[in-house]
């Protein structure tokens, strides 16, 4: 074969190559519940975007709220909602539902899909949607399953990858710029309090958060943005902080949604924050985050190497029904805040 036309192929082949990446469409099947389960996930899907040069498509369910945090992160490309409850019937539960998803799947013409769990029912939809390269958990292994390492492991597996990276969420700077007008946020000390929490048992009480403030008021100026949702018990910690002397030093962020409140945490110096969404989100934006574990796996505190996990007093690790909120030490949160900003 002449060498000019052995070039030629050699080129064609190469353009092919380049186009196909290009229009390459790739998608990862996350099915966990809530934010903070979605933002453990993201080094494997950046790792993802980053082997194939394309950014990822995400399955996630609505509770995620992964559209209101990831939509400008530059490795995600769309969000789809997986709408399945277990509890209700919803569009993509049951018999009916299996078709409706993969029908829904069908339309993106995704070509290859990682799936984040060991459900044959998502191997299963992902073939009828006419997905042709499927990655998955090994099949039936749902039990006792680690939340990173399964989901290294499966990384390791299909691409030849070491993932050891922290979750990153990106944010435009102007709009962090913006923020920090808007809310009067200057050189001071700038704090994070994510005070809420999905349930009552992760929930610590206000006292603890005042305690610490008390002590900061003596060595700093500070201004403290209070997070959490509306349910009773949270609005109730929130109120008891902001009916103290501290309450002109502090911005409550509770009307506001995630997406408007990830600029002001990104202008935070630090966070402090119960095992709720806010310290997944501000550890995932590069804030040291002070995550105080009352009954939670400690994995959820301290997957990221922004985490500073605090566990109650007298405990040498945490997980479901330790119910350690009321020995979560003020001490302890202070030395590693001082720790942190010194």
């Amino acid at each position: 074969m002449p060498l000019i036309l052995l070039i030629v192929k050699i080129y064609i082949k190469i353009l092919i190559s380049k186009v196909y990446k290009l229009t390459m469409k790739i998608l990862a099947i996350q099915n966990r519940m809530g934010i903070g389960d979605t933002v453990i996930f993201l080094p494997y899907i950046r790792a993802i975007s980053n082997k194939f040069g394309v950014p990822v498509s995400l399955l996630v369910k609505e509770n995620s709220k992964a559209n209101e945090f990831l939509n400008q992160t530059n490795y995600i490309d769309e969000i789809i909602h997986l709408e399945r409850d277990n509890k209700i019937n919803k569009k993509h539960d049951g018999f009916k539902g299996f078709f409706k998803l993969a029908s829904d799947l069908k339309k993106y013409n995704f070509d290859k899909v990682f799936i984040f769990n060991s459900s044959l029912r998502y191997n299963l939809i992902s073939r009828y949607a006419g997905i042709k390269q499927i990655f998955q958990y090994p099949l039936f292994e749902k039990q006792n399953q680690h939340i990173t390492e399964s989901a290294k492991k499966l990384i390791k597996r299909y691409l030849n990858i070491e993932t050891s990276d922290n979750p990153e969420i990106q944010i435009d700077n102007d709009l962090v710029q913006k923020s920090a007008v808007k809310f009067s946020i200057n050189d001071e000390l700038n704090i994070l309090l994510g005070i809420g929490g999905s349930g009552p048992t992760k929930r610590i009480p206000s006292k603890t958060f005042l305690n610490v403030m008390e002590r900061l008021e003596n060595i700093k100026k500070c201004k403290f943005f209070l997070a959490t949702g509306k349910n009773e018990d949270e609005q109730k910690i929130l109120m008891e902080i902001l009916s103290t002397k501290f309450r002109e030093k502090c911005v409550a962020l509770d009307n506001l949604s995630i997406k408007e409140t990830l600029p002001i945490i990104k202008n935070c110096n630090v966070a402090i924050c119960n095992d709720t969404s806010f310290s997944h989100l501000s550890s995932a934006l590069g804030i040291k985050t002070i995550t105080l574990m009352a009954d939670t796996p400690l994995i959820y505190g301290s997957y990221n190497t922004n985490m500073y996990p605090i566990i109650p007093d007298g405990e040498t690790t945490v997980s479901h029904n330790t119910h350690g909120k009321d020995k979560i030490n003020p001490d302890k949160i202070y030395e590693k805040l001082i720790s942190i900003i010194n």
